[in-house]
């Protein structure tokens, strides 16, 4: 029997139709609404699009648990946690228009837990007509006991830098460390526990369509992410009769409603709306081999799709250690304005267009529009380099890049530690000019 709290067990792929069960004959076979389920189990269908979404997208899995979770909220008392954030939130005594960096917001001796410590540095799009995003940091140092927590505005896509987590979901567990992400789906009830703590990472919160593997083009069937490689957990349950809260995140709004059990009461299930794990460094970077710095977009993990064609809602890129072997050619990032809204974290080690400042967890943003790129020492370097293959080691930074312009929250503005001399790193850029060829 599989119980929650053992230590976690994973099936492999992305997008997959699994079938999982923590007790024998616990999963219907040939049906999947029985007149009578095995154990005594409730059936019910958790949908993460419309029924009537096409076959290729659609998404839905069915539970078989020990209460149907009609059971696992009651009456709803509206609570506030200030720091937690939704878009539209743009507060009018805020500059957004800028290039801004943060230094690691700071770990807290206060007890936080996955709820409390949600710190928003940045909001885009509209919650309410399904569009845009939040990006934020988490502060952790306190295990949820007995507290249960689920988004219907969003999926979360979970992104450590330091500090282990362990995330009790309805349909089973995922251990989380630094160098992994995990993306928990919109509506799935879950309990975060500190395994090593204080803990800090990024959230980015996607209101709209889910995360999807970005299509590989030319590229063709493998390298960038492997579907073999993201991770599923098996189905594990509680049975624990105690009293419990569940706070629901809705329309940015939050709501606390107390029940006598676990939730997390799922004994089988199949489908496919789960939530994934995926180890960063199983990411197949693809690059030049002979000339020129291609765009970023070759490094995406995963992409929520927006109704524009090609325009993503949000992209996740991940820029790790490779080689760089280009000929003639300046081999960090280019300077460029984007018609993208670019937010990056560093999870360690240092980015290669910037020589200093950028600190594993810290945080940058360049909002649509606004041009950014090598500092000094950067270009420097970079100009006058011997090009031979170099390999760019240890190394690990990400962007959450978006359609929509990003708003910095107050937190963000005021509370954060925002670098106020970010912008002079530009200043010392010299004229090269001398009109001759």
């Amino acid at each position: 029997m599989a119980q929650i709290g053992t230590t976690p067990r994973y099936m492999p792929g992305f997008g997959n139709d699994f079938e999982t069960e923590a007790l024998p004959g616990a999963l219907p076979q040939g049906m999947n609404s029985p007149q009578k389920c095995a154990y005594g189990l409730y059936g019910e269908q958790l949908s993460g699009t419309a029924f009537t979404a096409p076959s290729h997208q659609n998404e839905r899995t069915w539970c078989y648990r020990i209460r149907p979770s009609v059971k696992h909220t009651g009456r709803f008392a509206k609570i506030t946690l200030p720091y937690w954030k939704t878009a539209p939130h743009i507060d009018p005594d805020v500059v957004s228009l800028g290039q801004y960096r943060w230094d690691p917001v700071p770990h807290s001796d206060a007890p936080l837990t996955w709820l409390t410590g949600m710190r928003t540095m940045t909001t885009a799009g509209d919650v309410n007509i399904q569009v845009g995003m939040a990006a934020h940091v988490y502060l952790v140092n306190t295990s949820m006991v007995d507290s249960y927590f689920y988004s219907a505005d969003s999926e979360m896509l979970v992104v450590p830098q330091t500090g282990r987590l362990r995330f009790c979901t309805e349909l089973g567990v995922i251990d989380l460390a630094p160098q992994e992400i995990a993306v928990i789906p919109r509506g799935l009830v879950y309990r975060v526990e500190v395994l090593e703590g204080p803990a800090r990472g990024f959230v980015c919160e996607n209101y709209g369509q889910k995360f999807d593997l970005p299509g590989r083009g030319p590229i063709g069937a493998n390298c960038m992410a492997n579907r073999r490689d993201f991770k599923t957990p098996v189905a594990a349950f509680e049975d624990r009769e105690v009293p419990s809260t569940v706070t629901v995140k809705w329309c940015g709004q939050f709501h606390e409603t107390h029940i006598g059990h676990s939730p997390l009461d799922v004994v089988a299930w199949h489908g496919n709306y789960a939530p994934v794990k995926y180890d960063l460094s199983t990411y197949c970077p693809i690059g030049a081999v002979l000339f020129d710095h291609p765009d970023p977009s070759i490094f995406t993990v995963l992409t929520a799709l927006s109704g524009i064609e090609g325009t993503a809602n949000i992209d996740f890129v991940l820029f790790r250690e490779r080689w760089t072997v280009a000929e003639n050619t300046f081999r960090p990032p280019w300077y460029h304005k984007n018609v993208m809204s670019e937010l990056m974290g560093n999870i360690y080690g240092q980015y290669e267009a910037k020589l200093k400042g950028f600190i594993p967890g810290g945080i940058s943003l360049h909002n649509m529009m606004l041009p950014h790129g090598p500092d000094r020492g950067a270009f420097d370097a970079a100009s006058n380099a011997g090009l031979k293959p170099h390999k760019l080691d240890h190394t690990m930074s990400f962007m959450f890049e978006t359609r929509f312009p990003q708003h910095l929250t107050a937190f963000a503005a005021y509370e954060a530690p925002l670098q106020d001399d970010y912008i002079d790193c530009w200043a010392d850029l010299e004229k090269k000019f001398n009109g001759t060829p």
